[in-house]
């Protein structure tokens, strides 16, 4: 039996054999970068997992905002998972096309807004293709549910509490990006953006909790010997950094199953915090505790 509020990841073999279950619900929340130039949703109607449907990160997201896919307000959200057929009373498992890489934001985003029944497919659609499981073509829709938001403000954090934090130190900030990013020897992939991090902050790339091979997470332990060697403690608080709130949200899902429940995303991340203005910046290695 898997406990989705505590495991939040389940195997290909486990969504196999659970595909048909009238309370679950499948979900490709497939994202690329602008410059990669695929369009999600085309990839999603050519190949998906049976019954899935598609959440646009980009569209379920704040219209009013100048960054790229910020949260939306809770009455939008609402209303663009309920057409989804997302809803009260479902388990969510949310995969994507690259394997381990823009579900987890998918998945954080429905904690945020209070649902807890919702789980990563480990190894995203790669893995079930290379089992030669099916696939479906075209869209998907479900019948209409409804969706209760209850906004959870502990998983959020945005550049006034970041700005804040620097001077108090109280919450650790980890950021997912490369390390010539994080650094500032590489540049930022978008236009006009500064290089560097937040100044104190530890970094841990994402893909380096990832098994490259078969694009699922490292064992919990191995994990936890990252995160550490990083010089994080796992028994202070934390808020999880990026290039724009994406690939945070995949060291969320692994601090979350190692028993921090409470990790943060800076939602707005270096798209928020690297833009052109006053926002102190430090380059080079992490200076680790």
């Amino acid at each position: 039996m898997v406990d989705f509020n505590k495991d939040a990841l389940v195997t290909t073999d486990w969504l196999a054999e659970n595909l048909n279950a009238p309370d679950l619900r499948v979900v490709d929340a497939s994202y690329y970068l602008p410059r990669e130039g695929l369009d999600p949703r085309r990839e999603f109607e050519a190949q998906h997992i049976p019954g899935a449907v598609f959440f646009d990160i980009d569209d379920i997201a704040d219209p009013d905002s100048d960054l790229p896919h910020m949260l939306p307000p809770p009455h939008i959200f609402s209303s663009k998972v309920r057409r989804l057929g997302l809803g009260d009373g479902l388990r969510l498992v949310i995969y994507d096309q690259r394997g381990i890489w823009s579900a987890p934001r998918a998945w954080w985003t429905f904690r945020y807004f209070g649902h807890q029944e919702v789980a990563v497919l480990d190894g995203g659609l790669p893995k079930w293709l290379d089992e030669g499981r099916s696939v479906a073509e075209g869209p998907e829709s479900n019948e209409e549910r409804h969706f209760t938001p209850r906004a959870n403000s502990f998983l959020l954090r945005d550049r006034e509490q970041l700005v804040d934090n620097l001077g108090r130190g109280s919450e650790q900030v980890i950021d997912a990006r490369a390390r010539g990013r994080f650094e500032g020897s590489d540049p930022e992939p978008r236009e006009g953006m500064r290089s560097g991090h937040i100044p104190g902050s530890l970094n841990l790339p994402f893909g380096e909790i990832i098994d490259q091979s078969s694009q699922t997470f490292l064992d919990k332990d191995e994990i936890r010997r990252r995160f550490e060697a990083e010089g994080l403690d796992l028994k202070q608080p934390v808020v999880a950094s990026c290039g724009s709130g994406v690939t945070a949200g995949v060291l969320a899902l692994a601090l979350h199953r190692l028993g921090h429940r409470d990790t943060a995303v800076y939602d707005g991340s270096w798209s928020d915090w690297g833009r052109p203005g006053d926002t102190p910046i430090e380059t080079g290695p992490a200076a680790k505790p």
